[in-house]
């Protein structure tokens, strides 16, 4: 089964989401495609999702699409005298209203926006914010990998009618969560350092009592010529620090013999800001950009502490903060 194909299997109180953040450069924009399916503790699952459209120095735009059912297939057995009747999930990625996710390719229109979006099947291999057997296993509240971890997006955007093509250069990845919902608060990187390098963050407390008095604990990997860093992100989790907050967020710690430190700036003029909706109902608060900066720096311990990459992005990273409500 592909990363990328749907995990829901019909049981209430799930949320997954499939989005892409895209970067180009050559036109001056940032793109992010959401698409999410909601089955809720009580009632009918349904899809949903946004597009927004980052195109500085103008001020972005968000558009929303769905919510629509979500058509289930029904699956019978015979149990004695009794029928039982179980929801089986979907084929593909239900559409909501006039999107469609049919992967590689994202297209859609919404209010002022239209998107046909195709990516080019990658080379890379996928990266594992959360470690593969907590995402085959689903034994967290939830969790997120990048299937897509940085690729070539080719197509179209437009606003009011008015098409732009996305340049040679345009670049981006695609992520794909599944869980019983938001976290109790998060930040979210992901920053493309160029030749195949990239730092994915996601910094998370969780909303299970208990733990949603815990400070946010930083997933994070770090892929540098083709080595993926920290080995295990779960057990290197509690040794990283996440200071969460707009239009600044920060990543700090030592792992071994490594030490990492991430700044990122959200701009307030370049942010989109909208609710989400839980499973139990709750709602959660996210800031967006996908034209953020972001400073990294990896440093090596052998007899001192020197310097083994550096990076800076201005208006190339991808980046949010989530908060309740």
């Amino acid at each position: 089964m592909s990363l990328l194909s749907p995990r829901w299997q019909g049981a209430p109180g799930r949320l997954e989401v499939v989005y892409a953040t895209v970067s180009d450069p050559g036109r001056g924009l940032g793109l992010w495609v959401h698409h999410e399916l909601l089955s809720p503790l009580q009632g009918e699952a349904s899809s949903h999702g946004w597009v927004a459209l980052f195109r500085p120095p103008k001020p972005p735009v968000l558009e929303r699409f769905g919510p629509q059912p979500v058509p289930t297939a029904t699956s019978s057995r015979q149990a004695g005298d009794a029928e039982k009747s179980q929801p089986a999930r979907p084929a593909g990625w239900p559409a909501a209203g006039d999107a469609v996710l049919d992967p590689p390719v994202m297209r859609g229109k919404a209010g002022t926006l239209s998107w046909d979006l195709s990516w080019e099947e990658p080379g890379a291999d996928p990266l594992f914010t959360f470690p593969l057997w907590a995402w085959e296993r689903e034994v967290l509240p939830g969790a997120q990998i990048v299937p897509v971890p940085t690729t070539t997006f080719s197509g179209t955007v437009a606003v009011d009618g008015t098409a732009v093509t996305l340049s040679p250069g345009a670049r981006g990845g695609v992520a794909h969560i599944y869980g019983h919902g938001n976290a109790e608060r998060w930040g979210w990187l992901h920053a493309e350092l160029g030749d195949g390098d990239l730092l994915e963050v996601v910094a998370a407390t969780s909303r299970r009592p208990g733990l949603d008095r815990l400070p946010p604990l930083p997933f994070v990997q770090l892929r540098v010529g083709g080595k993926d860093w920290p080995r295990d992100p779960l057990a290197a989790a509690p040794l990283l620090r996440a200071r969460l907050g707009l239009p600044h967020w920060s990543v700090r710690g030592t792992v071994g013999r490594w030490r990492l430190r991430v700044e990122v700036d959200i701009p307030g003029d370049q942010a989109v800001t909208l609710g989400y909706r839980d499973p139990d109902g709750a709602s959660a608060t996210c800031t967006n950009s996908e034209v953020a900066d972001a400073e990294v720096v990896l440093e090596h311990r052998r007899s001192r502490w020197e310097t083994a990459g550096a990076w800076r992005l201005t208006g190339t990273a991808h980046a949010e903060i989530g908060t309740r409500p």
